[in-house]
């Protein structure tokens, strides 16, 4: 009976069910509100809404927001740290810097684990990985007492120079073992062996302080699911855009502090190359936060300098995602100098938009574009009413009373200031970064991105817009596409002139037997193994790297060298082929392939004018006011359609805007692309009411 892919995204404020059927190809999706003191509940409502058994599910994926909100909330278990004497209070140094310069009084948040329970022990290992000085066993077991009665639930240990030699860390480890059986230990050699003390402790504490409760979260799933029928792996992403089983979850909890933002990255990526562009942004837009990746030349960027709080760095490499307080549930709020802001406070699924009707009272983006006629009073086809009159009076209250404004006109300024937050960050990926927006299509995913994605992309000057079929849950149709992976990482420092393409050889050999041990834990088969390498370099003296991809076997180092040199140019308009380069440190990635879904193409079916629900007053500032729009059934528009804005594009899991000067075009896939229409000319026409136009 089982036949059925499904993939779950837990969000802030809902969670994504897309279900695959594996022998017919349909797709089925729906949304239920999150529930985020006990995410598993969500989920299985979301299972039971979507009409399916355990039995009849042949695999099961997901991304999930538990270490994120944990890490956020600070709900974590009592956690230890041991490390080397005279570094207990690296993590709280840190590097002396703050997020925002210039502020004197806002400070950095306090460290994961409290001074009082960070502990030093004798040992001492050199650079070059020569114990200097053994464990003291009976310093070790007098210090696991001491855990002992302090209820420590977790601990993490990171020495001085581990990186190089563990062993020091591996014997403290079997001994807290032994003393304190059914405690969650980890260390920095093996979860990242890597130079630098903060960033290695910082992402050994993360680790720490995450794993009981990611192992709590994981075991009781596995329970709701073998209930419900389901005895095959529970897969869940992780932030290097790669998915794990549950057996090694725990070991790398760390990996999940961005578990559901990267699915997003990961569709947006897969529904570009099926429209054939090879660039494209990623706008992942839900009701807390909107979630921005760059795929250049069918590459999503990967970063090693992230975080969820800033100060406390996670190593493992990541898909790098600028994410920022502008989603549906955003609130509008005037600062102290009178200007009128729009996030990152967020009214999540409780209490939620005002226009909700759950208590909330300050205005969002939602109740804006209520008022906009941009959404209806109903959505989740009709599941769900909202009130408009709210909307208008909290409005009105917030923002009218402050501002010389009618209603209209301040929710138009409540969306203005909420785009022009995610143009910024829309700049700071691709225009900060070296790269042309125009050169690049806008994917728009998430409940709220098809509402503005049109107007970002005008702004941004984006030639294209790309909105899925099922743009609301595609960051949970991005957990079908990835695979099993996992990425083994080497501090390697030396220049190029001394080293030699064999010694990397044996380097890179080593490491991908860890690799393949770690794809063989997950029970991959031999051929459905995939090794890729990469080499961090720099010019000498530089403090950044760049990564670039080597072949296997590294036959010559010529190509990679002539490889950095183009990135750096690109990345940093500079560089330098006189200058001396650096090799810093070397990465595998060890994938196994697993079996995805494969959507086919559609043939047109019915037409645009049947697709045709009501008109609706909406309001475009480029057509200068309120303008006749028509709403359309999106699963009524046949495919290979074309037609003009404006239009409202209605679904289940989100609304498509598609302003006057929009052109649009549906291709086999359902996916919607919008194209600028620079030769739009607004026409007036004079109404009893106002004047609105049309085109």
């Amino acid at each position: 009976m089982s036949k059925y892919s499904v993939a779950i995204d837990v969000g802030g404020t809902f969670t994504d069910v897309f279900v695959f059927n594996e022998e017919t190809g349909e797709i089925y999706v729906t949304k239920t509100s999150s529930t985020p003191a006990n995410p598993e509940k969500g989920m299985m409502d979301g299972l039971k809404k979507a009409n399916l058994t355990g039995d009849q599910i042949a695999m099961f994926s997901h991304g999930t927001t538990v270490g994120t909100n944990a890490l956020i909330e600070r709900k974590l278990p009592k956690t230890a740290l041991i490390t080397t004497k005279g570094f207990r209070d690296v993590t709280e140094i840190r590097r002396g810097t703050k997020l925002d310069l210039w502020d004197a009084y806002k400070d950095v948040a306090p460290p994961y684990i409290k001074r009082r329970d960070r502990f030093e022990v004798s040992e001492r290992v050199d650079y070059t990985g020569e114990i200097l000085e053994g464990i003291n066993e009976d310093e070790v077991r007098a210090l696991a007492k001491t855990l002992k009665r302090r209820q420590v639930e977790s601990i993490a240990i990171c020495f001085m120079n581990a990186y190089v030699n563990g062993d020091n860390e591996k014997r403290v480890k079997d001994i807290i073992k032994e003393e304190l059986p059914g405690v969650y230990v980890c260390t920095s050699s093996e979860t990242l062996p890597e130079i630098f003390e903060h960033e290695r402790m910082s992402t050994t504490i993360v680790n720490a302080v995450l794993g009981p409760t990611v192992s709590n979260y994981i075991k009781v799933l596995e329970g709701e699911m073998k209930e419900i029928g389901y005895d095959g792996d529970i897969l869940v992403l992780h932030s290097g855009g790669g998915v794990m089983t549950s057996e090694t979850v725990p070991r790398y909890a760390a990996r999940l502090a961005s578990s559901g933002i990267a699915a997003g990255a990961i569709a947006s990526k897969h529904i570009a190359n099926m429209c054939g562009f090879k660039n494209a942004i990623g706008l992942d837009m839900g009701g807390t936060s909107t979630d921005i990746s760059l795929m250049y030349d069918n590459d999503l960027r990967i970063t090693k300098d992230w975080y969820i709080e800033y100060g406390y760095p996670i190593g493992f490499p990541s898909i790098e995602i600028l994410t920022i307080g502008a989603g549906g549930g955003s609130l509008t709020w005037t600062d102290e100098g009178g200007s009128l802001r729009n996030g990152p406070q967020s009214a999540g699924a409780v209490p939620g938009p005002v226009c909700y009707e759950r208590g909330g009272t300050q205005p969002t983006n939602t109740d804006a574009n209520i008022v906009l006629g941009r959404l209806g009073t109903k959505i989740l086809d009709g599941q769900m009413t909202l009130n408009l009159e709210a909307a208008k009076a909290s409005i009105e209250e917030h923002v009218c009373s402050k501002f010389d404004y009618n209603v209209h006109e301040a929710a138009d300024a409540i969306i203005k200031v909420a785009n022009a937050n995610m143009c910024d960050a829309l700049r700071l990926i691709s225009v900060r970064r070296g790269y042309d927006p125009r050169d690049f299509a806008l994917v728009a995913l998430g409940g709220a991105g098809a509402l503005h994605g049109a107007h970002l992309a005008k702004e941004m000057e984006i030639p294209n817009v790309i909105v899925p079929a099922h743009p609301g849950v595609a960051a949970a149709m991005g957990c079908l596409l990835v695979d099993v992976r996992h990425d083994v990482t080497k501090t390697y420092l030396a220049n190029v002139k001394s080293i030699t393409a064999d010694e990397l050889e044996k380097e890179f050999i080593e490491m991908e037997k860890e690799g393949i041990s770690l794809l063989e834990e997950e029970n991959i088969k031999p051929e459905n193994m995939n090794l890729m390498r990469f080499v961090d370099m720099r010019y000498l003296g530089q403090w950044r790297t760049l990564s670039v991809s080597v072949g296997r076997p590294i036959e010559s180092l010529e190509q990679a060298i002539e490889k950095f040199h183009q990135e750096h140019e690109r990345e940093f308009a500079f560089s330098d082929r006189e200058t001396e380069i650096e090799i810093y440190g070397l990465r595998v990635e060890a994938v196994g392939t697993v079996k995805k879904p494969e959507f086919t193409k559609e043939e047109p079916v019915g037409t645009v004018e049947g697709a045709l629900k009501e008109t609706r007053d909406v309001y475009f500032e480029e057509a200068g006011g309120f303008i006749e729009t028509p709403v359309y059934d999106r699963a009524k528009l046949p495919v290979l359609a074309e037609f003009n804005g404006p239009a409202i594009l209605d679904q289940l899991d989100s609304t498509t805007v598609v302003p006057p000067d929009f052109k649009v075009r549906i291709d086999e896939y359902r996916n919607i692309i919008m194209t600028f229409d620079k030769e739009y000319k607004p026409v007036q026409k004079e109404t009893k009411a106002e004047t609105v136009v049309s085109n």
